[in-house]
């Protein structure tokens, strides 16, 4: 619901926003937010019931209960320190807090005397704010400059739990001398939390990489655990991708057609698509150059030809001068950040059979188990994805395993 079409309802909630903010939930009625609003207390309850109905639509619309994981998000485009952008993003985060002193102690002290939809509705605003964090984590760890077992899920909630726990302790209590003042608290977080949550990659040398210090990386990185997706769930994304739009489905084709990582893919520009009556070639520039073909075939589904097929019909719809392969909303090259954004929108409400969300990394891992598959030698897929013989050694097992479970099937067919 948008102010313009219901000013009312926005004013209601502003009006709340302001005293939970200055008094408190508890303290707060519903005639004084109908005062502050400037409408009549019963219009107040025709659209939101009574308070706790209000203090629903502030904790899943109001703005400051959104963004707050956006400013990391933001901070992936302006600068390579993790360090530096884990620090602002806490920063930010505290900041945003305190503009709402009151509110976070009525969620403390009064949170056990809200009806169970409004305790849902924190969970879920705690969620989508930790879900920001986790793609930033995500991001960072596929371009390799983290290192951890822990998954980005999982890293994000220590960093936000740690956050709120600091929040807690100043909005509610006085006198600790648990650290010196907030720039203390963050820079003892950020330290511990990058040097023992999660490990930085080592330079050559094997000493650690500084955190602070921009890096040159191999965009693609040939991931531990091989986690490649059924064909079926392949088909039904590239499907699900063709309904959002041309670009979305472009950007999914290369990534089951041509094994990149989301790091290639949107760095790639039109220059680098060599393409004639027969094939097309994608030419890689981050790290070593490479030459990869874009595939015809995914999975035994054929997905046009080399002259009309995804990335050409996107290509064709094209009535900008921009370089770049892929555009944002704003005619600029797309990010990585939102990228994965699209990923989310193409891949909602589906799972993997392990029983989680698709990985946009699980793409690339898909094509380097269909092409040994196919039957492409180990040496020669080498060349192509840019990745040692040892990093593929997984892969050839995977493909071994998959090999043997076809043919079993095919003998029982038989029998």
């Amino acid at each position: 619901m948008t102010a313009q079409r219901h000013p009312t309802r926005q004013r209601l909630i502003q009006a709340a926003l302001e005293l939970f903010a200055s008094q408190g939930v508890t303290e707060t009625t519903t005639k004084q937010i109908a005062e502050l609003a400037d409408v009549n207390e019963v219009t107040l309850f025709r659209h939101f019931g009574n308070k706790h109905g209000l203090l629903l639509a502030v904790i899943e619309e109001a703005a400051v209960f959104t963004q707050l994981g956006q400013t990391l998000i933001q901070q992936t485009s302006q600068t390579s320190s993790v360090y530096q952008a884990l620090k602002d993003y806490a920063t930010a985060c505290l900041q945003a807090l305190e503009a709402v002193p009151e509110v976070v102690r009525s969620v403390v002290g009064e949170a056990g005397q809200y009806p169970s939809e409004n305790r849902e509705a924190l969970g879920r605003g705690f969620t989508q704010a930790n879900r920001y964090v986790a793609e930033y984590f995500a991001t960072v760890m596929q371009r390799g400059q983290l290192h951890t077992h822990l998954a980005a899920e999982k890293l994000a909630s220590l960093l936000n739990g740690m956050l709120l726990g600091y929040a807690v302790i100043e909005f509610t209590s006085e006198f600790h001398e648990l650290w010196q003042d907030r720039d203390d608290f963050l820079e003892h977080l950020v330290t511990l939390f990058l040097h023992g949550a999660v490990s930085q990659n080592s330079d050559a040398g094997g000493e650690p990489a500084d955190l602070d210090r921009p890096k040159l990386r191999a965009a693609n990185i040939a991931p531990e655990k091989v986690a490649d997706l059924p064909a079926h769930l392949v088909h039904t994304l590239l499907q699900q991708s063709k309904k959002l739009g041309l670009q979305e489905y472009a950007g999914v084709y290369l990534l089951f057609a041509a094994g990149l990582s989301s790091q290639e893919l949107i760095q790639l520009e039109r220059t680098h698509l060599i393409s004639n009556t027969h094939q097309q070639i994608l030419q890689i520039t981050p790290g070593a150059i490479r030459q990869v073909p874009v595939n015809q075939w995914i999975l035994g589904k054929r997905y046009g030809s080399s002259t009309n097929n995804p990335l050409t019909r996107w290509l064709k719809s094209r009535k900008d001068n921009q370089t770049a392969l892929f555009l944002n909303e704003a005619g600029q090259p797309l990010s990585e950040i939102e990228l994965l954004q699209q990923w989310q929108a193409v891949t909602e409400g589906y799972l993997t059979p392990a029983g989680h969300a698709p990985r946009i990394e699980q793409a690339q891992q898909t094509w380097c188990v269909e092409m040994l598959m196919r039957g492409i030698a180990l040496e020669d897929l080498c060349i192509l994805s840019g990745w040692d013989a040892k990093q593929l050694q997984p892969y050839a097992s995977r493909a071994r395993e998959k090999i043997a479970l076809e043919q079993a099937l095919r003998l029982d067919q038989k029998n």
